[in-house]
Protein backbone atom coordinates (compact mmCIF):
# COMPACT_ATOMS: atom_id res chain seq x y z
CA UNK A 1 0.00 0.00 0.00
CA UNK A 2 1.45 3.36 -1.04
CA UNK A 3 2.13 6.00 1.60
CA UNK A 4 -0.46 8.70 2.07
CA UNK A 5 0.27 12.26 1.06
CA UNK A 6 0.56 13.22 4.73
CA UNK A 7 2.96 10.34 5.43
CA UNK A 8 5.19 11.60 2.62
CA UNK A 9 5.05 15.14 4.03
CA UNK A 10 5.99 13.88 7.49
CA UNK A 11 9.29 12.60 6.10
CA UNK A 12 10.28 16.29 5.95
CA UNK A 13 9.62 16.52 9.70
CA UNK A 14 11.73 13.44 10.41
CA UNK A 15 14.56 14.78 8.27
CA UNK A 16 14.54 18.16 10.04
CA UNK A 17 14.43 16.51 13.46
CA UNK A 18 17.78 14.84 12.74
CA UNK A 19 19.45 18.26 12.78
CA UNK A 20 18.01 19.46 16.10
CA UNK A 21 18.08 18.26 19.68
CA UNK A 22 14.36 17.92 20.33
CA UNK A 23 12.24 16.81 23.25
CA UNK A 24 10.06 13.81 22.25
CA UNK A 25 6.98 15.95 23.02
CA UNK A 26 7.68 18.04 19.92
CA UNK A 27 7.45 15.20 17.42
CA UNK A 28 4.49 13.64 19.22
CA UNK A 29 2.57 16.89 18.87
CA UNK A 30 3.48 17.58 15.25
CA UNK A 31 3.05 14.16 13.66
CA UNK A 32 -0.79 14.27 13.92
CA UNK A 33 -3.35 16.97 13.06
CA UNK A 34 -5.00 18.52 16.09
CA UNK A 35 -8.49 18.57 14.59
CA UNK A 36 -10.07 17.57 11.28
CA UNK A 37 -13.80 18.04 10.69
CA UNK A 38 -15.76 16.82 7.69
CA UNK A 39 -19.34 17.27 6.62
CA UNK A 40 -21.59 17.27 3.59
CA UNK A 41 -22.82 20.61 2.34
CA UNK A 42 -26.36 20.31 1.00
CA UNK A 43 -27.40 23.17 -1.26
CA UNK A 44 -30.35 24.01 -3.50
CA UNK A 45 -29.41 24.01 -7.18
CA UNK A 46 -30.82 26.42 -9.73
CA UNK A 47 -33.10 23.73 -11.18
CA UNK A 48 -34.74 23.23 -7.78
CA UNK A 49 -32.92 19.98 -6.93
CA UNK A 50 -30.65 19.52 -3.93
CA UNK A 51 -27.07 18.33 -4.17
CA UNK A 52 -24.46 17.53 -1.52
CA UNK A 53 -20.71 18.10 -1.56
CA UNK A 54 -18.08 16.68 0.80
CA UNK A 55 -16.19 19.35 2.75
CA UNK A 56 -13.35 19.46 5.29
CA UNK A 57 -11.57 21.86 7.65
CA UNK A 58 -8.33 20.91 9.39
CA UNK A 59 -6.54 22.75 12.20
CA UNK A 60 -3.15 21.02 12.25
CA UNK A 61 -1.36 22.82 15.07
CA UNK A 62 -2.09 25.99 17.02
CA UNK A 63 0.90 26.16 19.38
CA UNK A 64 2.10 29.48 17.95
CA UNK A 65 -1.33 31.03 17.40
CA UNK A 66 -4.68 30.61 15.62
CA UNK A 67 -4.55 28.36 12.60
CA UNK A 68 -4.33 29.88 9.14
CA UNK A 69 -4.91 28.38 5.73
CA UNK A 70 -6.89 28.55 2.52
CA UNK A 71 -10.07 26.90 1.32
CA UNK A 72 -9.93 25.19 -2.07
CA UNK A 73 -12.83 24.10 -4.28
CA UNK A 74 -11.59 21.17 -6.35
CA UNK A 75 -13.19 17.93 -7.64
CA UNK A 76 -10.21 15.84 -6.49
CA UNK A 77 -9.98 17.25 -2.94
CA UNK A 78 -9.54 14.67 -0.17
CA UNK A 79 -9.13 14.63 3.60
CA UNK A 80 -5.52 13.45 3.19
CA UNK A 81 -4.73 16.41 0.95
CA UNK A 82 -6.36 18.87 3.37
CA UNK A 83 -4.37 17.53 6.35
CA UNK A 84 -1.13 17.61 4.35
CA UNK A 85 -1.70 21.20 3.25
CA UNK A 86 -2.44 22.14 6.87
CA UNK A 87 0.83 20.50 7.93
CA UNK A 88 2.72 22.53 5.32
CA UNK A 89 0.96 25.70 6.50
CA UNK A 90 2.11 25.01 10.06
CA UNK A 91 5.72 25.06 8.91
CA UNK A 92 5.22 27.90 6.46
CA UNK A 93 3.91 30.20 9.19
CA UNK A 94 6.81 29.20 11.44
CA UNK A 95 9.32 29.83 8.63
CA UNK A 96 8.02 33.40 8.31
CA UNK A 97 7.77 33.81 12.11
CA UNK A 98 4.05 34.59 11.90
CA UNK A 99 1.94 34.15 15.07
CA UNK A 100 -0.10 31.39 13.44
CA UNK A 101 -0.46 27.67 13.27
CA UNK A 102 -1.48 25.78 10.13
CA UNK A 103 -4.96 25.05 8.81
CA UNK A 104 -6.65 24.19 5.53
CA UNK A 105 -10.08 23.53 4.08
CA UNK A 106 -11.64 22.12 0.93
CA UNK A 107 -14.87 21.26 -0.83
CA UNK A 108 -14.94 18.37 -3.29
CA UNK A 109 -16.54 20.18 -6.20
CA UNK A 110 -15.81 21.46 -9.69
CA UNK A 111 -16.84 25.11 -9.29
CA UNK A 112 -16.76 25.61 -13.06
CA UNK A 113 -19.92 23.51 -13.25
CA UNK A 114 -21.84 25.73 -10.80
CA UNK A 115 -23.72 28.91 -11.57
CA UNK A 116 -22.70 32.04 -9.71
CA UNK A 117 -25.74 31.72 -7.47
CA UNK A 118 -24.95 28.07 -6.70
CA UNK A 119 -21.36 29.02 -5.94
CA UNK A 120 -22.54 31.63 -3.44
CA UNK A 121 -24.86 29.13 -1.73
CA UNK A 122 -22.02 26.62 -1.48
CA UNK A 123 -19.66 29.23 -0.03
CA UNK A 124 -22.18 30.32 2.59
CA UNK A 125 -23.00 26.68 3.39
CA UNK A 126 -19.30 26.07 4.09
CA UNK A 127 -19.23 28.86 6.64
CA UNK A 128 -22.48 27.67 8.20
CA UNK A 129 -21.02 24.19 8.61
CA UNK A 130 -17.66 25.25 10.08
CA UNK A 131 -18.46 28.49 11.94
CA UNK A 132 -17.83 26.69 15.23
CA UNK A 133 -14.25 25.98 14.13
CA UNK A 134 -13.50 29.18 12.23
CA UNK A 135 -12.99 32.51 13.98
CA UNK A 136 -10.60 35.49 14.01
CA UNK A 137 -8.85 34.17 17.13
CA UNK A 138 -9.10 30.47 16.31
CA UNK A 139 -8.93 29.64 12.60
CA UNK A 140 -8.64 32.13 9.72
CA UNK A 141 -9.29 30.93 6.14
CA UNK A 142 -8.14 32.51 2.88
CA UNK A 143 -8.51 31.83 -0.87
CA UNK A 144 -6.87 28.82 -2.48
CA UNK A 145 -7.39 26.81 -5.67
CA UNK A 146 -10.58 27.89 -7.49
CA UNK A 147 -11.62 30.30 -4.72
CA UNK A 148 -11.22 34.07 -4.82
CA UNK A 149 -11.86 37.39 -3.09
CA UNK A 150 -15.59 37.37 -3.78
CA UNK A 151 -16.01 33.90 -2.27
CA UNK A 152 -14.10 35.06 0.82
CA UNK A 153 -16.41 38.08 0.99
CA UNK A 154 -19.48 35.82 0.95
CA UNK A 155 -18.00 33.68 3.70
CA UNK A 156 -17.09 36.69 5.86
CA UNK A 157 -20.61 38.04 5.41
CA UNK A 158 -22.13 34.70 6.41
CA UNK A 159 -19.93 34.55 9.51
CA UNK A 160 -21.07 38.07 10.46
CA UNK A 161 -24.70 36.94 10.17
CA UNK A 162 -24.04 33.91 12.37
CA UNK A 163 -22.21 35.75 15.17
CA UNK A 164 -24.27 38.92 14.93
CA UNK A 165 -21.43 41.38 14.29
CA UNK A 166 -19.14 42.46 11.49
CA UNK A 167 -15.85 40.58 11.88
CA UNK A 168 -13.56 41.22 8.89
CA UNK A 169 -10.56 39.54 10.56
CA UNK A 170 -12.29 36.14 10.29
CA UNK A 171 -11.05 35.69 6.70
CA UNK A 172 -8.28 37.16 4.59
CA UNK A 173 -8.07 37.62 0.85
CA UNK A 174 -11.33 39.60 0.85
CA UNK A 175 -12.24 42.36 -1.63
CA UNK A 176 -10.58 45.67 -0.76
CA UNK A 177 -13.99 47.25 -0.19
CA UNK A 178 -14.77 44.62 2.47
CA UNK A 179 -11.55 44.97 4.45
CA UNK A 180 -9.10 43.25 2.15
CA UNK A 181 -5.48 44.34 1.99
CA UNK A 182 -3.73 46.06 -0.85
CA UNK A 183 -1.10 43.76 -2.34
CA UNK A 184 -2.93 40.51 -1.59
CA UNK A 185 -3.66 39.73 -5.25
CA UNK A 186 -0.04 39.13 -6.25
CA UNK A 187 1.42 38.38 -2.81
CA UNK A 188 2.31 34.72 -3.43
CA UNK A 189 4.17 35.50 -6.64
CA UNK A 190 5.73 38.70 -5.28
CA UNK A 191 7.13 36.87 -2.27
CA UNK A 192 8.78 34.30 -4.54
CA UNK A 193 10.01 37.12 -6.78
CA UNK A 194 11.62 38.98 -3.87
CA UNK A 195 13.25 35.76 -2.66
CA UNK A 196 14.67 34.88 -6.07
CA UNK A 197 16.03 38.38 -6.64
CA UNK A 198 17.62 38.45 -3.19
CA UNK A 199 19.45 35.18 -3.87
CA UNK A 200 20.24 35.80 -7.57
CA UNK A 201 23.99 36.10 -7.15
CA UNK A 202 24.25 32.95 -5.05
CA UNK A 203 22.00 31.01 -7.43
CA UNK A 204 23.71 32.22 -10.60
CA UNK A 205 20.60 33.65 -12.26
CA UNK A 206 19.34 37.13 -13.04
CA UNK A 207 17.88 39.32 -15.80
CA UNK A 208 18.27 37.47 -19.08
CA UNK A 209 17.77 34.06 -17.47
CA UNK A 210 15.18 31.80 -19.13
CA UNK A 211 12.04 30.89 -17.16
CA UNK A 212 9.42 28.14 -17.59
CA UNK A 213 6.18 28.44 -15.63
CA UNK A 214 3.80 25.56 -14.96
CA UNK A 215 0.37 26.98 -14.18
CA UNK A 216 -0.82 30.33 -15.47
CA UNK A 217 -3.39 31.18 -12.82
CA UNK A 218 -2.96 33.83 -10.14
CA UNK A 219 0.54 32.93 -8.97
CA UNK A 220 1.88 31.88 -12.37
CA UNK A 221 0.68 34.95 -14.26
CA UNK A 222 1.92 37.37 -11.61
CA UNK A 223 5.39 35.82 -11.41
CA UNK A 224 5.57 35.99 -15.22
CA UNK A 225 4.75 39.71 -15.09
CA UNK A 226 7.19 40.50 -12.30
CA UNK A 227 10.09 38.59 -13.83
CA UNK A 228 9.42 39.99 -17.31
CA UNK A 229 9.49 43.53 -15.94
CA UNK A 230 13.07 43.10 -14.67
CA UNK A 231 14.42 41.37 -17.77
CA UNK A 232 13.94 37.63 -17.26
CA UNK A 233 12.89 35.78 -20.43
CA UNK A 234 9.70 33.66 -20.24
CA UNK A 235 10.35 30.76 -22.64
CA UNK A 236 7.53 28.34 -21.72
CA UNK A 237 4.15 28.43 -20.02
CA UNK A 238 1.54 25.73 -19.43
CA UNK A 239 -1.88 25.40 -17.86
CA UNK A 240 -3.96 22.31 -17.10
CA UNK A 241 -4.76 21.72 -20.78
CA UNK A 242 -2.02 23.16 -22.98
CA UNK A 243 1.53 24.45 -23.06
CA UNK A 244 3.61 26.65 -25.36
CA UNK A 245 7.35 27.16 -25.80
CA UNK A 246 9.56 29.67 -27.60
CA UNK A 247 13.34 29.90 -27.38
CA UNK A 248 13.17 33.61 -28.20
CA UNK A 249 10.74 34.38 -25.38
CA UNK A 250 7.02 34.94 -24.86
CA UNK A 251 5.37 38.33 -24.43
CA UNK A 252 3.57 38.61 -21.11
CA UNK A 253 0.88 40.82 -22.64
CA UNK A 254 0.20 38.29 -25.40
CA UNK A 255 0.07 35.45 -22.87
CA UNK A 256 -2.56 37.24 -20.81
CA UNK A 257 -4.62 38.17 -23.88
CA UNK A 258 -4.52 34.59 -25.16
CA UNK A 259 -5.41 33.09 -21.76
CA UNK A 260 -8.44 35.37 -21.49
CA UNK A 261 -9.70 34.65 -25.00
CA UNK A 262 -8.85 31.61 -27.10
CA UNK A 263 -6.41 29.98 -24.67
CA UNK A 264 -2.62 29.71 -24.54
CA UNK A 265 -2.65 27.21 -27.40
CA UNK A 266 -3.91 29.92 -29.76
CA UNK A 267 -0.39 31.40 -29.79
CA UNK A 268 1.19 28.21 -31.13
CA UNK A 269 2.30 28.26 -34.76
CA UNK A 270 3.21 31.94 -34.90
CA UNK A 271 6.48 33.77 -34.21
CA UNK A 272 8.38 30.57 -33.48
CA UNK A 273 5.98 29.49 -30.72
CA UNK A 274 5.46 25.72 -30.48
CA UNK A 275 2.73 23.77 -28.73
CA UNK A 276 3.83 21.34 -26.01
CA UNK A 277 1.97 18.95 -23.74
CA UNK A 278 1.46 20.42 -20.24
CA UNK A 279 3.71 17.83 -18.58
CA UNK A 280 6.56 18.51 -21.04
CA UNK A 281 7.32 21.79 -19.30
CA UNK A 282 9.26 19.90 -16.62
CA UNK A 283 11.98 19.09 -19.16
CA UNK A 284 12.14 22.47 -20.94
CA UNK A 285 15.68 23.83 -21.34
CA UNK A 286 15.62 26.83 -18.98
CA UNK A 287 17.40 28.39 -16.04
CA UNK A 288 14.45 28.77 -13.68
CA UNK A 289 11.46 26.42 -13.44
CA UNK A 290 8.42 27.72 -11.55
CA UNK A 291 5.78 25.13 -10.57
CA UNK A 292 2.72 27.29 -9.81
CA UNK A 293 -0.21 24.87 -9.83
CA UNK A 294 -0.90 21.67 -7.89
CA UNK A 295 1.10 19.03 -6.02
CA UNK A 296 3.51 16.36 -7.27
CA UNK A 297 4.47 17.91 -10.62
CA UNK A 298 8.05 16.65 -10.31
CA UNK A 299 8.38 13.04 -9.20
CA UNK A 300 10.77 10.12 -9.45
CA UNK A 301 9.59 9.41 -13.00
CA UNK A 302 10.48 12.81 -14.48
CA UNK A 303 13.00 14.46 -12.14
CA UNK A 304 15.93 13.35 -14.31
CA UNK A 305 14.43 15.33 -17.20
CA UNK A 306 14.66 18.66 -15.34
CA UNK A 307 17.18 20.97 -17.02
CA UNK A 308 16.60 24.09 -14.88
CA UNK A 309 19.28 25.20 -12.45
CA UNK A 310 16.76 26.65 -10.00
CA UNK A 311 13.22 25.62 -9.07
CA UNK A 312 10.96 28.17 -7.37
CA UNK A 313 8.03 26.35 -5.75
CA UNK A 314 5.04 28.68 -5.92
CA UNK A 315 2.75 25.62 -5.73
CA UNK A 316 2.36 23.58 -2.56
CA UNK A 317 4.27 20.29 -2.66
CA UNK A 318 5.18 20.25 -6.38
CA UNK A 319 8.27 18.06 -5.76
CA UNK A 320 7.98 14.62 -4.14
CA UNK A 321 10.57 13.47 -1.56
CA UNK A 322 11.97 10.94 -4.04
CA UNK A 323 12.37 13.64 -6.69
CA UNK A 324 14.07 15.90 -4.14
CA UNK A 325 16.92 13.42 -3.80
CA UNK A 326 17.36 13.20 -7.56
CA UNK A 327 17.31 16.98 -8.00
CA UNK A 328 19.83 17.44 -5.21
CA UNK A 329 22.15 14.89 -6.82
CA UNK A 330 21.98 16.93 -10.04
CA UNK A 331 22.90 20.11 -8.18
CA UNK A 332 19.56 21.82 -8.80
CA UNK A 333 18.67 24.40 -6.16
CA UNK A 334 15.05 24.18 -4.99
CA UNK A 335 13.55 27.21 -3.25
CA UNK A 336 11.01 25.26 -1.17
CA UNK A 337 7.31 25.95 -1.06
CA UNK A 338 7.16 26.73 2.68
CA UNK A 339 9.47 29.66 1.95
CA UNK A 340 9.03 30.53 -1.74
CA UNK A 341 5.22 30.80 -1.71
CA UNK A 342 4.93 32.22 1.81
CA UNK A 343 4.26 35.71 0.47
CA UNK A 344 0.57 34.85 0.35
CA UNK A 345 0.20 33.97 4.01
CA UNK A 346 2.47 36.86 5.00
CA UNK A 347 0.25 39.45 3.32
CA UNK A 348 -2.78 37.59 4.72
CA UNK A 349 -1.25 38.21 8.12
CA UNK A 350 -0.89 41.88 7.23
CA UNK A 351 -4.60 41.94 6.30
CA UNK A 352 -5.58 40.31 9.61
CA UNK A 353 -3.49 42.86 11.53
CA UNK A 354 -5.05 45.75 9.60
CA UNK A 355 -8.56 44.38 10.20
CA UNK A 356 -7.95 44.11 13.92
CA UNK A 357 -6.47 47.58 14.30
CA UNK A 358 -8.86 49.30 11.87
CA UNK A 359 -5.98 51.07 10.13
CA UNK A 360 -4.89 50.22 6.58
CA UNK A 361 -1.44 50.46 5.03
CA UNK A 362 -0.40 51.78 1.63
CA UNK A 363 0.71 49.47 -1.16
CA UNK A 364 4.32 50.60 -0.75
CA UNK A 365 4.19 49.76 2.97
CA UNK A 366 2.84 46.28 2.15
CA UNK A 367 5.57 45.67 -0.42
CA UNK A 368 8.33 46.96 1.87
CA UNK A 369 7.21 44.74 4.75
CA UNK A 370 6.88 41.69 2.49
CA UNK A 371 10.27 42.26 0.88
CA UNK A 372 11.96 42.64 4.26
CA UNK A 373 10.36 39.43 5.59
CA UNK A 374 11.18 37.32 2.52
CA UNK A 375 14.78 38.52 2.43
CA UNK A 376 15.39 38.04 6.14
CA UNK A 377 13.97 34.52 6.33
CA UNK A 378 15.41 33.56 2.93
CA UNK A 379 18.90 34.64 3.95
CA UNK A 380 18.64 32.84 7.30
CA UNK A 381 17.64 29.61 5.54
CA UNK A 382 20.35 30.02 2.88
CA UNK A 383 22.99 30.48 5.59
CA UNK A 384 21.68 27.50 7.58
CA UNK A 385 21.80 25.28 4.50
CA UNK A 386 25.41 26.26 3.89
CA UNK A 387 26.48 25.89 7.50
CA UNK A 388 24.99 22.39 7.86
CA UNK A 389 25.57 21.28 4.25
CA UNK A 390 21.92 20.42 3.73
CA UNK A 391 19.37 21.30 1.06
CA UNK A 392 17.38 24.52 1.19
CA UNK A 393 14.24 22.49 1.89
CA UNK A 394 15.82 20.74 4.84
CA UNK A 395 17.15 24.06 6.08
CA UNK A 396 13.68 25.62 5.83
CA UNK A 397 12.14 22.79 7.85
CA UNK A 398 14.91 22.97 10.46
CA UNK A 399 14.40 26.74 10.65
CA UNK A 400 10.65 26.31 11.20
CA UNK A 401 10.93 23.30 13.50
CA UNK A 402 13.26 25.19 15.81
CA UNK A 403 10.59 27.83 16.33
CA UNK A 404 7.81 25.28 16.75
CA UNK A 405 9.90 23.27 19.22
CA UNK A 406 10.62 26.34 21.31
CA UNK A 407 6.89 27.08 21.59
CA UNK A 408 5.93 23.47 22.37
CA UNK A 409 8.68 23.09 24.96
CA UNK A 410 7.61 26.35 26.62
CA UNK A 411 4.52 24.48 27.88
CA UNK A 412 6.74 22.02 29.74
CA UNK A 413 8.43 18.80 28.67
CA UNK A 414 8.81 15.31 30.14
CA UNK A 415 12.10 16.35 31.67
CA UNK A 416 10.44 19.35 33.33
CA UNK A 417 7.62 17.31 34.84
CA UNK A 418 9.83 14.43 36.07
CA UNK A 419 12.81 16.39 37.37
Amino acid sequence: MSASMLDQALTRLDDAACHLKLDPDVLEKLKYPRETAKTRLLIRMDDGSRKSFMAWRCRYDDTRGPTKGGIRFHPDATADEVETLAFWMTFKCAVMNLPYGGGKGAVQVDPRKLSKAELERLSRAYMQAFSGIIGPDRDIPAPDVYTNAMIMGWMADEYASIVGRVSPAVITGKPIALGGSLGRDDATARGGFYLLRHLEQALGVGPGSRVAIQGFGNAGSHIARLLSEVGYKIVAVSDSRHGIHSDTGLSFERLVAAKQSAGLESLAGSDGIAAIAPDEIVGIDCDVLVPAALENLIHAGNAEAVKARVIVELANGPVTPEADELLNAKGIAVLPDILANAGGVTVSYFEWVQNRQGYYWTISEIHERLKASMEAEGRAIWDRAGAHEITLRSAAYVHALGRLAEAIEAHGTQQFFTS
